[in-house]
């Protein structure tokens, strides 16, 4: 004895409404966890000045390159 037409709709209809339901349950908790992660402002722009020259390291440059693209990182001292 198989499932009718009208069986098999239901398991459907149940099963999307179930997926729908973790979606955004799923949704939410991304949300909230997100905004509890970041930290708490103020924040603010740091002003630099264009005519001050940053005192970094030369770039290492392989043979036969004419141009090399770097990427300097700090982290401030407290």
């Amino acid at each position: 004895m198989g499932m009718t037409g009208e069986g098999r709709r239901g398991v459907w209809r149940c099963a999307v409404i179930v997926w729908a339901l973790a979606v955004v349950v799923a949704g939410g908790l991304t949300l909230w966890m997100q905004d509890s992660t970041e930290p708490q402002g103020p924040y603010v722009w740091e002003e630099t000045k264009p005519d001050e020259v940053p005192s970094l390291p030369p770039c290492p440059t392989p043979e036969g390159v004419d141009v090399a693209l770097c990427a300097y990182a700090y982290t401030e001292a407290d």
